[in-house]
């Protein structure tokens, strides 16, 4: 904080576990990257490289030690480790993530059909020598997980290893814990924070309105992903009720009598 106020909740300073967040860069420039760490690098906690975009993006190394140096956690996106994965290339996997010097990986299976304990091996594999991150829910809108399969299939994933489980929703957010209009799916999300811990699951926003939906029912410290670079700041007013949305959410009762009236 550049200066203070009262009636601001609390949030964890890094290393923290809640009240994560984490960015979605899907191709910025080394300079746009710089830009991002001189602006938010204490408000980060992850940035994924997403889907694909490290195979084509220049300079990835160099943005790589950028994102470590600033004390962010940075990791390939799930889908790139799937495109691996579908090929037969664990092994050349492991040996891209040793050759980036990165401790930090995604397991998922969105793009395309694992079991899931092959899913699971994966990660416990991986938690061996990295932070892992596992995201479950598919990409694909015809593929519907019952409530009951997801909550099964976090459990599964903590115990395989998996320290932080993303659930899907795509950088469109309309799928996953997320229906066609981008609403939140309230019964699916109820069920899985009644059974897996809150602050083990980040929850893919990647637009306001669903940012606003999940600090109102969860408050600041809700574990966030999806993150645009442009929205980093703007999600942290957010959180601490510097925006219209969230402005008397961390109010005393006799200030919040100063709330418009609905006219």
């Amino acid at each position: 904080m550049n200066f203070t106020l009262p009636h601001l909740p609390q949030r964890p300073e890094k290393p923290r576990s809640n009240g994560l967040t984490m960015v979605m860069d899907k191709g910025l420039s080394i300079r746009e990257a710089e830009n991002l760490i001189s602006s938010s690098s204490h408000l980060i906690d992850f940035v994924k490289l997403g889907f694909g975009t490290s195979a084509i993006t220049g300079g990835v190394e160099e943005k790589i030690r950028i994102y470590k140096n600033a004390g962010i956690r940075v990791y390939l996106g799930g889908t790139l480790f799937e495109a691996f994965i579908i090929r037969n290339m664990f092994k050349e996997y492991i040996d891209l993530i040793d050759k980036y010097e990165l401790n930090t990986v995604e397991v998922s299976d969105g793009s395309m059909e694992m079991k899931h304990e092959e899913k699971c091996s994966y990660i416990k594999d991986l938690s061996k020598s990295c932070f892992v991150l596992s995201e479950v829910g598919a990409k694909d809108a015809g593929v519907v997980l019952s409530n009951d399969k997801w909550i099964a299939m976090m459990g599964k994933e903590l115990e395989a290893g998996s320290q932080v489980l993303i659930a899907e929703a795509r950088e469109s957010g309309n799928v996953g814990i997320y229906n066609s209009n981008g609403s939140a799916n309230t019964s699916l999300i109820d069920q899985l924070i009644s059974k897996i811990p809150q602050n083990k699951i980040l929850w893919e926003a990647p637009l306001k309105t669903q940012q606003v939906w999940f600090i109102n029912h969860f408050g600041a410290n809700v574990n966030l992903g999806n993150i645009a670079p442009v929205d980093v700041i703007s999600l942290e007013t957010l959180r601490l009720g510097l925006r219209g949305d969230t402005f008397f959410n961390f109010l005393p009762d006799n200030l919040k009598e100063k709330k418009l009236s609905n006219i």
